[in-house]
Order: C-alpha cells, then structure tokens, then sequence
C-alpha cells in the first residue's frame, strides 16, 4: 500500500503505519492541546499509541492462525479505522479462513477480560464515562474501547473481521467468489450507511455527525470493492503460470545501445519496457518508458541506456505460478518484469497489460451466455 512506512518486523511480518494513521495521531494530540494543554495532550497520545498496541496483537491473532495454516503475513498496516494483515492468499477451505477471521477478535476480547479482571481485583471504577478522553483512567479507557472495537469489527460488513467471518460461511456453501461478492457488497452498503451517519443525515434520529465515521465509511467502501476485485483476480488466475502470460515477442537492448536507439525501438512498435542484456544475454536492468524519458532530459540521446536502467531487477521463470508472479510483479513497482528460464536465458516478459488482457480474456470465457 502506497504512504505505508515500516516502523519494525516481527518473525516474518513487518510492521508498517500509513501516513494517514501518522496524521490521526496529530489531529488527535492538537484537539487534546486545544481542550485541556500539553498535559491532556500528552495523556491522549498515550492512550491512542496504547490502543494502537492492541491493534497489533489483534493482527498478531490473525498472523500466527495463518501460519498454523502455512499462510505467510508479509505486513500488517496500521490505518485510522485498525490494522490489516496482508495475508499472502486466502486459506482455500473456507473453515481455515473462519479460525484466521475468528482469531483477531478472541485476542481483543482476551485483552478486555483481562483488563476487567485486573481492574476489579484493584477495585477500580469500571464506568463507560472513562471513555472520555479527560479522565486519566488510561487502562479503563483502553478495556472500553477494545470492547467497542470488538462489537463493531464483529459487524457483517467486508472487510472487517465480521465480512470475513460471513464470507467464509457464505463461501462453505456458495463458493470463494460469490461468497465475496455478497460480502463485499454487504460491506459497500454499511460503509454507504456509516458515510451517510458521518455527514448529518441521521442527525434528526439523535445520530450526530462524525468526521471519523466518515472516513471509516471510506476506508471500507474501498476495502470491500478492492478485496473483491483481488479474489476476482486470483480465481481467473488460477491454474496460469508464467509461461502462458508472458509476451515471447519482445526486443531487449544491449548495455551498449544508445539512448536514441532506444527510441527508434519504442517508436518502432508497441513494447514499452525492454530488458538490458550484456554481451552474453544476461539480464542486466531493465529500461522503462519513464527512464528512457528521464535519461534523455539528463544526459541526451548519446548516452547509453545502461546508465539510464533500473537494476537490479527481479526476474522469473516461467514456470512461476499466476499468484506468486503478479505479487513480484506488484512488489517489484514495474510495469514489466524479465522472464528467465533455469539456464539463465531471458524467454519472455512479463507485463500487467498482458497479464490483464488474459484475465479479461478467461473471465469472458468462463462468463455464462444469456439467452
């Protein structure tokens, strides 16, 4: 995810915040300075860094039941609304995702009783007033809202832990991709319900407006819409490696070749990306459009395209599965990927174009007539 930046790793997770998360935090401390000064400001970051610890282990519930599964977590986000674990895919039986969707909430509920069976052996008040950001009651605040975050993340609405739940229900029955797109759409309709709430609508019910709502009903809106699209993605890609997706005609350029050389071949036809070789066919970097450009603009049409390359790239062989192929390829944050086969000879290449040209292809085929 763009504006993510990783704060720490965990095992074989990072641990990643989103600027927008970076931003809460300010908004949060400069409201509290502008109620109660520096003490009140300082009281409320503590709280909400705190709360965002619990976040974490929630994640973390989510994180070791995959693995229990032998699902990789490459990342956990911290977002304004919570945190998502980026699963490397989802279980393909449905009652493996209900444990990964159930173990992110049993770890909240656990921290809640255990903060309640700490606050009465001291005998502290346990009022929902505590939730008001100028009571100094840290831990009762943090047991309050961890029991909020679990009922409303237990919601039937995608992508929250509730959708996933419903999703794999619904998937037991229905299949993975129906099961989705009911959750996902459920999720939609929620997140039109709470951006509704956020604005004023409901203001006559009693139901106050709320910036926070609001972008909540964001966050989730698209959540539910893109994790719809990635499982559409994934089932029209399955059983495709490489070698059936990528472009087995192509031009690469040799390290030597000039800048010019370079445009003369990008205007020659459709190739847009050209892998660089050396003398003996190795793959050497790879020259998008967007080099090329740049290179120009700094160094002019004499320059060799090895100065202008974007190395070290990842390469992949063709018999890489769909899944494991279009992550390297997002990861790699290329429009094109080289396609090298085990004697290190350059076979093909890989690009989004075609990858998305073949999907529409396979979805249209499998996509039942109307009569």
């Amino acid at each position: 995810m763009k504006w993510s930046y990783r704060i720490g790793r965990v095992g074989e997770t990072d641990i990643k915040v989103h600027a927008t998360f970076l931003l809460l935090i300010v908004w949060y401390a400069w409201e509290a300075w502008a109620e109660g000064g520096a003490s009140l400001a300082l009281r409320s970051t503590a709280f909400l860094l705190a709360l965002f610890t619990c976040v974490v282990l929630h994640e973390f519930g989510h994180i070791l039941m995959a693995r229990r599964f032998g699902v990789r977590t490459p990342d956990v986000i911290l977002l304004p609304i919570g945190g998502l674990a980026r699963l490397e895919r989802i279980p393909e039986e449905p009652k493996q995702e209900l444990l990964i969707a159930l173990a992110g909430p049993a770890v909240t509920l656990a921290i809640a009783l255990g903060l309640y069976g700490a606050l009465r052996l001291t005998g502290t008040p346990l009022s929902p007033e505590q939730l008001d950001p100028a009571s100094t009651g840290i831990l009762q605040k943090i047991m309050w809202v961890n029991v909020v975050l679990l009922l409303f993340n237990m919601l039937p609405a995608f992508p929250m832990d509730g959708g996933r739940v419903l999703r794999a229900l619904l998937a037991m029955r229905l299949g993975l991709a129906r099961a989705t797109r009911i959750a996902a759409n459920i999720g939609q309709l929620a997140a039109v319900g709470l951006g509704l709430w956020g604005l004023g609508f409901f203001a006559t019910w009693g139901l106050a407006p709320n910036a926070f709502l609001l972008l909540i009903a964001v966050f989730v809106f698209f959540g539910a819409g893109g994790e719809a699209a990635a499982v559409e993605t994934r089932l029209a890609g399955r059983g495709l490696e490489v070698s059936q997706m990528m472009i087995t005609r192509f031009r690469s350029l040799p390290t030597h070749a000039t800048l010019q050389q370079a445009v003369d071949a990008l205007l020659e036809g459709e190739q847009r990306e050209f892998p660089v070789v050396d003398n003996w066919g190795k793959v050497e970097g790879m020259l998008t459009r967007e080099n090329l450009i740049r290179g120009l603009a700094e160094r002019g049409p004499g320059s060799i395209v090895d100065q202008a390359v974007t190395r070290p790239v990842t390469s992949v062989s063709p018999g890489l599965p769909f899944a494991d192929a279009l992550e390297r390829l997002r990861q790699s944050g290329l429009p094109a990927l080289p396609v090298v086969d085990g004697a290190g000879t350059l076979v093909g290449l890989l690009t989004m174009d075609n990858i998305s040209d073949l999907l529409l292809v396979r979805r249209a085929q499998v996509t039942p007539k109307r009569t």
